[in-house]
């Protein structure tokens, strides 16, 4: 098992930039693949971005894909989302969460460990 904590969220404007960051704990990091995902009041859980435990092969939603990178650094035990072009359709809390090991970061119901979240707010 793997603590996850983000950070990283804030108020930003509509075309703006943002980078999450989600630092683990545990010795399993490295060896697990990797998600982000989003929650805004009133809807569920939407999948973002995967990435596997070596980092080689990403994968996103339609909704983000082109604006959103996932990356991983194993040496820091960090991952990260750079956020581009944000919309204001983009407010929600974010999480990482840590897939359950072996399995392939696509499918939400793969992941086993979850942060806490980060709020993030796209004015326009």
């Amino acid at each position: 098992q793997v603590q996850l904590v983000e950070s990283g969220g804030g108020l930003v404007q509509a075309g703006g930039s943002l980078t999450l960051s989600c630092a683990a704990s545990g010795r399993t990091f490295s060896s697990r693949a990797m998600g982000w995902f989003r929650q805004a009041p009133g809807k569920e859980r939407e999948f973002l971005a995967g990435i596997t435990w070596s980092g080689s092969s990403t994968y996103y939603a339609d909704s983000v894909k082109g604006r959103f990178t996932i990356s991983r650094d194993n040496a820091e035990n960090t991952v990260y989302l750079q956020m581009n072009s944000l919309k204001p359709e983009d407010t929600a809390v974010y999480f990482c969460a840590a897939a359950y090991y072996g399995r392939n970061p696509i499918a939400s119901t793969h992941y086993e460990d979850w942060g806490q979240g980060t709020q993030v707010t796209v004015s326009s």
